[in-house]
């Protein structure tokens, strides 16, 4: 099947639902990178504040985000003017099943500080 057509109110509500699940895992695992950093950075001042003289490098990678992807799509959606829209099967996986090209990179980088994105990796 090369594409097919779908009611454009239920193809947006699809996407809205997975936007607030992909930036709810987002906003879980800025906190676990903020709390993480922290714990980290305080070590680093302990161990200086009792003298000792070491090198001092910290490199987390960053959460990602592709909120934007989804806000683009939302809009899009938004400003078509048909009640229907055709889709093709890559765009479906995408807008439907929430299967992005960069889903497991997302899920990857995040599954360090979010529990929601490890969970899902599995």
């Amino acid at each position: 099947m090369r594409a097919i057509r779908v009611d454009k109110d239920d193809l947006l509500k699809k996407v809205q639902k997975n936007r607030d699940a992909h930036r709810g895992i987002f906003e879980e695992a800025v906190e676990g990178y903020r709390k993480r950093s922290v714990e980290i950075l305080e070590e680093h001042i302990q161990k200086i504040k009792a003298g000792k003289l070491e090198e001092v490098y910290v490199r987390l990678p960053r959460p990602s985000d592709h909120t934007k992807d989804y806000d683009r799509v939302i809009e899009m959606l938004e400003m078509h003017e048909d009640t229907s829209i055709e889709i093709d099967e890559d765009h479906f996986a995408s807008y439907v099943m929430d299967d992005w090209s960069w889903k497991n990179e997302f899920l990857a980088t995040n599954s360090t500080y979010s529990a929601t994105a490890k969970r899902l990796m599995t």
